[in-house]
């Protein structure tokens, strides 16, 4: 059981639309700078253990059915992050669709300050590009998917890959930045018995 999850919905923070039978582990967060639930919605049967954030200017998580996010995995929202059904994140893996900090280093201190003493400000622009997972991704530990990304279906992420560029379906990448070196087997099972 998640206190602090529920503390804040008995309070009225905005936490997160969380579908029947999904879990928020006593380990997760659940930030939401935003000024509703709406922002981060989580699908039926999926298991959060990381972080979800959504900024206080805008973004939103949209999380599908069957789903897994690891201990230590951070998925922050400035813009829009949409993780398709049956998607695997590993732990520690992070998921920025922006910035997260201006490139101006003014305009950076003068955000640190806003956040350390009002918290994140509700007007910033952070190059915030949307990031897409398509279904049955699986995304291994400790790797970094940044903004502006989509993954297509049934893809892997090897561990500690940093994928900056579209990754297409069906293949496997690794490395810095993330390459594909090779291709998923075409005529595989799926959990039902029937090909993909």
């Amino acid at each position: 059981m998640n206190l602090h999850f529920y503390i804040r919905r008995l309070l009225g923070r905005p936490t997160c639309v969380l579908e029947p039978q999904s879990t928020v582990s006593s380990s997760a967060k659940i930030l939401n700078a935003g000024q509703h639930s709406f922002g981060i919605r989580i699908g039926r049967n999926s298991r959060i253990e990381g972080e979800l954030f959504v900024f206080a200017h805008g973004g939103q998580i949209r999380i599908g059915n069957w789903c897994f996010i690891g201990p230590g995995a951070r998925i922050w929202s400035a813009a829009e992050i949409t993780i398709k059904d049956r998607v695997l994140i590993s732990h520690n893996v992070n998921i920025f669709d922006s910035l997260t900090h201006p490139i101006d280093p003014i305009r950076r201190h003068k955000q640190f300050v806003e956040i350390s003493t009002r918290g994140h400000p509700n007007h910033i622009d952070l190059g915030g590009r949307p990031i897409a997972i398509e279904e049955d991704v699986w995304i291994g530990a400790g790797a970094m998917i940044m903004r502006g990304v989509r993954i297509g279906a049934r893809s892997i992420i090897g561990a500690g890959a940093i994928v900056t560029q579209d990754v297409p379906a069906d293949v496997v990448v690794v490395g810095n930045p993330a390459r594909i070196v090779r291709r998923i087997n075409d005529n595989q099972e799926s959990i039902d018995g029937n090909r993909v």
